[in-house]
């Protein structure tokens, strides 16, 4: 695989400091202008300010960037028409040429080609709801379970059927560690009433996970970590808003990539920006703890 880095990540690399992978599908689909600026300022920042190097992962006219500049950054934030990119799609957008944001898949499968252990996102993808009627699940599920890279997240997007997602990826012999907690963060809200068997308190814990997973030759692993509370919703509200926004997805016959940005977007209008603040929030809280254990993992 062919990978581009970017004058700090190789600059990384040449001096062993360690990294923290990023998603830019979030950039480029999941927020709007000039949210996604915020965001990926508060997330690279964040990572820095801990003491690690940010590596945001992007696809930009067929080449695969580790790591990316402002200009990059520029055009993932603003151009219109970029793909959401994850792993099925990486050998069609390099051979033509296509440029646009990475998913967890992609971002973890680009991660683990690069030598990043840990990756920091919003949340995951996973099992839709009504999955028994369209199939709808998440290429995120299996990439993590063959891509050996821990990935720091507020649990799965609030939007899909949470018990299921945990369901499979227990199936799929994926480790879900809740980071402070015994209970499923559900992105927004700081709780969901699903018990998690395992829990970490600290990063160099949850690096030492990473190192006995990757000794064991095994895949990836998440660590769930609940949102700011300051910033956080009450699941009743969260339920309430996202049942009417999905009774309009289906009205409308939204499916495939474009449920999750719509669920998105209504949630937002919905709770009158309450949802686009948390998502922020939980975004740059991620990024930090991820950094935490990367300096705690280091380059061992």
């Amino acid at each position: 695989m062919k990978l581009v880095f970017s004058a700090e990540v190789a600059a990384a690399r040449r001096t062993l400091k360690p990294l923290v992978a990023l998603e830019t599908s979030v950039l480029a689909q999941g927020l709007p202008y000039p949210h996604n600026v915020e965001a990926a300022r508060r997330c690279e920042g964040a990572v820095r300010e801990e003491g690690a190097v940010p590596a945001s992962m992007a696809v930009l006219d067929g080449v695969l960037h580790v790591g990316i500049d402002e200009e990059q950054t520029r055009r993932l934030t603003t151009e219109k028409n970029l793909h959401k990119i994850g792993s099925r799609d990486l050998a069609i957008a390099v051979a033509r040429k296509l440029s646009g944001g990475t998913t967890v898949s992609a971002t973890c499968e680009l991660a683990a080609a690069a030598g990043i252990h840990v990756f920091a996102t919003g949340g995951l993808g996973g099992v839709h709801r009504g999955v028994e009627e369209h199939l709808d699940i998440s290429q995120d599920l299996p990439a993590l379970a063959r891509w050996p890279v821990a990935v720091v997240c507020a649990g799965a997007k609030s939007v899909l059927d949470l018990p299921r997602t945990l369901e499979l990826l227990e199936t799929l012999s994926v480790p879900v560690v809740g980071v402070g907690t015994n209970d499923l963060p559900g992105f927004y809200s700081r709780e969901t009433g699903l018990e998690l068997e395992h829990r970490v308190d600290d990063p160099k814990e949850a690096a030492e996970m990473i190192l006995a997973r990757r000794d064991l030759k095994q895949g990836g692993m998440i660590f769930a970590l609940p949102p700011p509370a300051k910033t956080s919703l009450k699941q009743a509200d969260v339920e309430k808003h996202l049942d009417a926004a999905l009774k309009l997805a289906k009205k409308k016959k939204i499916e495939g990539k474009a449920v999750t940005p719509f669920l998105l977007g209504e949630m937002v209008a919905r709770t009158k920006g309450k949802t686009l603040q948390a998502n922020l929030a939980l975004l740059e809280n991620n990024a930090r703890y991820a950094a935490k254990i990367a300096m705690a993992f280091g380059w061992r």
